[in-house]
């Protein structure tokens, strides 16, 4: 926010230099982006806070310096001189979408002369920037650029019907702007219209047809409230930013908008003569009335450490604009300004407190109390799926939210409804929410190998977006990860996360077909009956569609799912003083039998004793096997907890191991 020194003191008498303004600002909150004189005159760039919006005008300025240095803020009257003839017979104004625009205002004044501006308003113009037109569109921008208030004057001769239709746009209008561009429009923008067509863009932008020229004689000010997401929707869909859109989509005073309309008035009637008509047309809603906030005095040196004075207390929030409705030895009740719509909370009381009254105020060393607080389980899970994931040879990605249309479809395993999509797309070419994190780094992986970094094995957390019937997406933690070391290294990932996590269930596996993923070295991951994620190698189709020059592994999991199974406090066990005995097992099976069902059979089969089960190979020879045939050889670690077993109970085991895969599988053990 450019400001000009010269203007700024025409309402408040400071005896400050310009540094020590600033400096004072930057303490309360408004940081110094530059400083430069432009004509003699200093212009002060000031950095305003999305929820400062009062700030975007030279009395919002210097209402805080007057609050910081104890000064009287004046302000113009805004009496404008009305004529005999009454606003309500000249025009007439309709709004047909309230949700868009809530509020409208307009004034007519006739016999207007449009010439140059005199020098000083066309001088503090140039200092902030601003261009200079004509004495009508410089006094608008000028009201603009005094008040925060967005305003417009359309020459009223150019107006079909003498009336104002604030509406939707229709699908497909194009709209002619004061930028000498034509744009196309959807229902989802307001427009300002006459009796034919649209005139403005609705908080955006003027339009060319019913501009002010130097032939125009009659005008009528605009002074309203629009919608501020509309506003925002509106100017990014259409790559259009104004003055005017910039302040609409952070919301205006609403108890400034007549205000606006009267300065501007009173200006032109000033500068450019003509007659004002009589009274205001104001459709719409009445400004919402900002409900009270006690202030427990308490609070303050409970949050900031210090005392700070009660009646200084009352005199800070009442020179900010506060409104006193009660008080007492314990607290304050105050109404916030119409300006502040940042006020809201009691905490927001103490920070104004807190800011005017000085943070230099607040010693280094003051004690403030703390309260002790603790991780969520879902924090607690993240840190240890981190701390898997690293320690297997992954660096975490971060990667965007939205992805490419054809990335989004090709890999969605956890639903088959279309992706939201985002109007405009928040990044170029790339306006999908996505539904899976494993096209993205694909992606990560090809830049990597392009710019010579073969090895880089990749993981994400994040949210992946899963639209469903009727509102809003169910939006799903998730674990991604990419490996140039095949599907055995990714399923070994995934046994360790489980180890980390203490789950006491075990995983389990099946086939379902990915488009995606090679359908011969590919699985669906499931833990409790539930579907944990998915695992496999990327087929040649996707490597090739991704650009990838290397052959690839992909992994995702429901981290909702792996935090449900999660035991986050151990449970100690004393290490049995007992030796172990190990058996080798190698057993001839047919083909299609996963190693997890058999091994599913044989933990059933060895009991307690089992301490712990291990996958050593596959081998195939259908010269001695038979075709359709393979052998898996595993091992077998048995312990009791009360002795040392005997080697006829460890052979009992494993003989009770194969009768029951035997039975289950068909399996024959290899002798």
């Amino acid at each position: 926010m450019l400001i000009s020194w010269s203007w700024l003191r025409q309402y408040i008498d400071l005896d400050v230099s310009p540094e020590e303004l600033t400096g004072r600002l930057m303490m309360a909150g408004l940081n110094l982006e530059s400083m430069e004189k432009v004509g003699g005159d200093p212009a002060i760039d000031l950095e305003v806070t999305s929820n400062r919006p009062d700030c975007l005008g030279h009395i919002g300025i210097a209402r805080e310096a007057a609050v910081l240095f104890d000064r009287e803020l004046k302000l113009p009257p805004a009496n404008p001189p009305e004529s005999t003839a009454k606003v309500t017979d000249l025009t007439r104004v309709t709004i047909q979408c309230p949700d868009l625009c809530p509020r409208y205002t307009a004034r007519v004044i006739r016999g207007i002369k449009v010439k140059s501006s005199p020098a000083w308003l066309a001088d503090r113009l140039r200092t902030i920037g601003q261009p200079v037109i004509n004495n009508v569109v410089d006094i608008t921008n000028y009201v603009l650029m005094e008040s925060g208030q967005p305003l417009h004057a359309f020459d009223f001769n150019k107006l079909a019907g003498k009336e104002i239709i604030v509406r939707r746009a229709k699908a497909g209008e194009n709209f002619a702007a004061i930028d000498h561009k034509t744009y196309a429009l959807d229902d989802s923008m307001c427009v300002i219209a006459d009796a034919h067509r649209a005139v403005a863009l609705g908080g955006v932008m003027g339009g060319a047809d019913t501009e002010v020229s130097l032939s125009t004689t009659d005008l009528l000010i605009e002074s309203a409230a629009f919608a501020p997401l509309s506003i925002r929707t509106t100017s990014r869909k259409l790559r259009l930013q104004s003055d005017s859109s910039y302040r609409f989509e952070r919301g205006v005073d609403p108890e400034r908008i007549d205000w606006a309309s009267r300065r501007c008035c009173e200006l032109i009637l000033e500068l450019c003569g003509g007659q004002l008509a009589s009274g205001i047309i104001d459709v719409g809603q009445p400004p919402p009335k900002s409900p009270p906030i006690v202030l427990r005095l308490s609070q303050i040196p409970r949050i900031l450490g210090i005392e700070v004075p009660r009646e200084k207390v009352r005199r800070i929030l009442s020179a900010l604009g506060c409104q006193e409705s009660a008080a007492d030895a314990a607290s304050v009740t105050t109404v916030p300004p119409s300006w502040r719509r940042d006020l809201y909370r009691e905490i927001d009381l103490i920070e104004e407190v807190a800011r005017i009254h000085g943070y230099e105020a607040i010693p280094e060393d003051v004690g403030v109390p703390m309260t002790a607080s603790h991780k969520t389980d879902h924090d607690r899970v993240l840190g240890k799926v981190r701390r898997v994931m690293t320690a297997a040879g992954f660096d975490e990605a971060l990667t965007t939210s939205v992805v490419p249309e054809r990335w989004s479809s090709a890999f969605s395993p956890w639903t088959d409804k279309p992706p939201l999509v985002s109007m405009p797309p928040m990044l170029k070419g790339a306006d999908h929410l996505r539904r899976s994190l494993v096209p993205s780094l694909l992606d990560a992986r090809r830049y990597n190998e392009s710019v010579g970094n073969e090895v880089a094995e990749l993981f994400e957390i994040a949210k992946i977006y899963l639209p469903r019937d009727g509102g809003l997406p169910h939006e799903q933690w998730t674990l991604s990860a990419i490996s140039g070391q095949g599907f055995l290294h990714l399923k070994g990932a995934v046994e360790s996360l489980l180890a980390g996590i203490n789950s006491p269930v075990r995983l389990e596996v099946s086939d379902v077909p990915q488009e995606l993923l090679d359908l011969a070295a590919s699985i669906e991951l499931r833990l409790g009956g539930k579907r944990l994620g998915f695992l496999g190698e990327v087929s040649k189709t996707a490597l090739k569609q991704f650009g990838l020059r290397h052959a690839a592994a992909a992994l995702e999991l429901d981290l909702g799912l792996l935090q449900s199974h999660a035991v986050l406090i151990p449970k100690c066990a004393p290490i049995s003083s007992q030796p172990a005995i190990a058996r080798d097992l190698n057993l001839i099976v047919d083909e299609p039998l996963r190693w997890s069902e058999l091994a599913a059979t044989v933990r059933g089969a060895a009991g307690e004793q089992l301490e712990w089960l291990s996958y050593l190979d596959t081998y195939r020879d259908a010269q001695k096997d038979g075709a359709g045939k393979k052998r898996l050889l595993f091992s077998l670690a048995l312990r009791a907890s009360d002795r040392t077993l005997t080697s006829e109970e460890a052979d009992a085991v494993a003989a009770r191991v194969v009768e029951a895969c035997g039975q289950a599988h068909g399996a024959v053990l290899l002798r």
